[in-house]
C-alpha cells in the first residue's frame, strides 16, 4: 500500500518540477532573460490558478514539492541575512574613509523616508479604501493591523532579485544601483522586523505568556547564537571554509525553528541567522551562489505554489484594479521619498528617481511576507492575491523604468555594457 501510494507522489513532484522549475527556466532563456526569472513561475501559477486547467488528479501542488520549495524559500532568506554581511552591498564601502558624517546621516534618513512614506501612504490608503472592499478585510487582528500588514508589503523593497537585476545593470549604472542595494539592505532588515513585530501584536504582545520549555529553549538559542557570533567577530577568528559551511547550515536551522516556536515565522528566523553570521565566516562561502541555486531550482516551487493556491474566483477585473492601484501607490511613494530626501548630495533628478525606480522593487520578498501574513490571518485572499499581482508588476517594472531614467547618461557613454 505504501508503494502504492508513493508512486503517485513521485510522479506529482516530477510534474511539479517540470513545470515551475524546467518549464520557468526554459520561459526565461526563451525570452532572452529580459525579465526576471522570478517571476515567471508566479505567472506561471497564477495562470493556472485563474483558467482551472490544472485537473485534480495531477496531483499540483505536490507535497514534496511544497518541502522542496519551502527550504528553497528558506534558503532564499538565509542567504538575504547573509547578504547584508557582504561589505559590498553596505553604504559607502568604497569610499567609507572619505564619507562625513553628514552624509552618513542623510543617507540613512533617505533609507527612512523610503521607507516610512510607502508604508504610511499604503496603510492609511489600506484602512480606508482596500481593506473596506468586498473579501478585503483581515481574518484576524482587525481592521488597523490588517492595514498595517497591506502597508508593510507596500513599503517592500526585493533585496534578493534587486540583487540580481543591479548585477544585469552593468558597470556603467554601478554607483547608483549600489546606492540602491545599500537602501534596501536597510529596509529589507527593517521590514523582517516590522513582520515580526506585527505578528507579536497579532498574538498578544508578548513572547512571555505562558512560555514553555521549547519556546525558552528557543530564546536561549537565539541569544547563544547572536553572543557567539559577536565574540567571534571581537576576536577576529577567520575559520577554514570547511568549517563554515559546516556553521552556516547550524545557523539556518536553530534560527528558523527557534522563531516558529516563539509563534512567529520560520522565515524570520532563517533572515536573521543569515545576518548574525559572523562577515568574516560568510566571505567563507559564495553566497551568491547560494542564493541563485536556491533561486533556480528549489524556490520556484514556493512561488509558483503561491501563484496556484491562489483561489482562482479572486482573480479577476477587480483584483486587477486594486494591483494597480497599489502599484501607482506604491511607486509613487518610493519616487516622492527620493525626491524628498536624496541619498546622495549632488545626484540629479533623473538619478535620484533611477534609485527610486529600483527600490519600488518588490520581487519575492513581497510575496514571501504576504505568505506569512496571509497564514497568519492577517491578509484576506483577496489582499493576498492583489499583492500578488503587484509584486509580479513592480519587478516587471523595475528595469526598464530604470534605463528609461537613465537613458540620458548611457547616451554619453557608448562603451556601456548592454543588460
Amino acid at each position: 500500500m505504501a508503494m502504492i501510494d508513493t508512486v503517485p507522489s513521485l510522479i506529482a513532484a516530477a510534474l511539479d518540477a517540470l513545470v515551475f522549475v524546467v518549464l520557468a527556466w526554459c520561459v526565461w532563456r526563451a525570452m532572452g532573460r529580459s525579465i526576471p526569472i522570478a517571476v515567471i513561475p508566479i505567472v506561471i501559477g497564477l495562470v493556472l490558478a485563474a483558467t482551472g486547467v490544472v485537473p485534480a488528479s495531477w496531483g499540483l501542488p505536490s507535497v514534496i514539492g511544497d518541502n522542496i520549495g519551502w527550504a528553497g524559500v528558506l534558503v532564499l532568506a538565509f542567504a538575504a541575512g547573509l547578504e547584508t554581511r557582504q561589505s559590498a552591498h553596505l553604504p559607502g564601502h568604497a569610499d567609507a574613509s572619505a564619507q562625513t558624517n553628514a552624509r552618513k546621516l542623510r543617507f540613512l534618513a533617505s533609507a527612512a523616508v523610503a521607507l516610512l512614506l510607502p508604508f504610511c501612504a499604503g496603510t492609511i490608503a489600506a484602512h480606508f479604501h482596500f481593506t473596506q472592499l468586498p473579501g478585503w478585510a483581515a481574518p484576524r487582528g482587525g481592521e488597523w493591523l490588517g492595514s498595517i500588514a497591506i502597508g508593510l508589503c507596500v513599503a517592500v523593497s526585493a533585496l534578493p532579485v534587486l540583487i540580481g537585476i543591479v548585477r544585469e545593470l552593468g558597470p556603467l549604472h554601478r554607483p547608483l544601483s549600489q546606492l540602491a542595494l545599500s537602501i534596501a539592505v536597510i529596509d529589507d532588515a527593517v521590514l523582517w522586523i516590522g513582520l515580526a513585530a506585527l505578528l507579536l501584536a497579532a498574538d498578544g504582545g508578548s513572547l512571555f505568556d505562558g512560555v514553555s520549555a521549547a519556546q525558552w529553549l528557543a530564546l536561549l538559542l537565539i541569544v547563544a547564537l547572536a553572543l557567539s557570533a559577536s565574540a567571534v567577530t571581537r576576536l577576529g577568528l577567520s575559520p577554514p571554509r570547511w568549517a563554515a559551511w559546516a556553521v552556516l547550515p547550524v545557523f539556518l536551522a536553530v534560527g528558523s525553528w527557534s522563531t516558529s516556536q516563539l509563534g512567529l515565522h520560520e522565515l524570520l528566523g532563517a533572515y536573521f541567522a543569515g545576518a548574525m553570521v559572523p562577515q568574516a565566516w560568510a566571505k567563507q562561502v559564495p553566497v551568491e551562489r547560494i542564493g541563485q541555486f536556491a533561486l533556480l531550482a528549489l524556490a520556484p516551487q514556493f512561488f509558483g505554489h503561491s501563484g496556484l493556491k491562489i483561489d482562482g474566483e479572486v482573480l479577476g477585473w477587480a483584483s486587477m484594479q486594486a494591483a494597480v492601484l497599489l502599484l501607482v501607490l506604491a511607486v509613487g511613494a518610493k519616487l516622492a521619498a527620493v525626491l524628498i530626501c536624496p541619498p546622495a548630495p549632488r545626484l540629479q533628478r533623473r538619478e535620484a528617481l533611477a534609485v527610486g525606480a529600483l527600490l519600488q522593487c518588490k520581487g519575492l520578498m513581497e510575496i514571501v511576507a504576504a505568505t506569512i501574513l496571509r497564514d497568519k490571518g492577517l491578509l484576506s485572499e483577496h489582499a493576498f492575491a492583489a499583492l500578488v499581482t503587484l509584486a509580479v508588476l513592480s519587478t516587471l517594472l523595475t528595469g526598464p523604468a530604470f534605463r528609461w531614467l537613465v537613458r540620458e547618461r548611457a547616451a554619453e557613454s557608448p562603451t556601456r555594457e548592454m543588460a
